[in-house]
């Protein structure tokens, strides 16, 4: 299932996990994916996305281990690192497909995956 792909790209309610802390780095993740867009030859801005996305997974996930509710760490998870693999293997300028690919991941991944843990952390 794919979602809609906000244009300009940049996070909206629509995206609320209701965590604020998530929230908050949701908001910076997709403002590393647009500026990404926008600098595509500038490795900082690339290596500030992974870094960006590495430390909002660590804090997802640690969250995800302390919940009693949650019972989705292990796929959630190999999703986050399956994603930070792509992400770290890429090299400057990039591409119209990647800037794509990363765009919707991020929207089906927090609408599509994401959202399975509201209430639940």
């Amino acid at each position: 299932m794919g979602f809609d792909i906000p244009e300009p790209y940049v996070w909206d309610e629509s995206f609320r996990v209701f965590y604020e802390n998530l929230d908050e780095e949701h908001k910076a993740i997709f403002k590393c994916i647009f500026e990404c867009a926008g600098k595509r030859d500038d490795k900082a801005a690339l290596d500030n996305l992974v870094s960006v996305t590495k430390n909002h997974f660590a804090d997802e996930e640690g969250m995800m281990a302390k919940s009693s509710t949650y019972k989705e760490l292990s796929a959630h998870k190999k999703l986050h690192d399956d994603f930070v693999a792509k992400i770290s293997g890429l090299s400057c300028p990039l591409g119209d497909d990647t800037i794509k690919f990363a765009k919707e991941w991020l929207v089906n991944h927090i609408k599509g995956t994401d959202f399975a843990y509201k209430g639940m952390l």
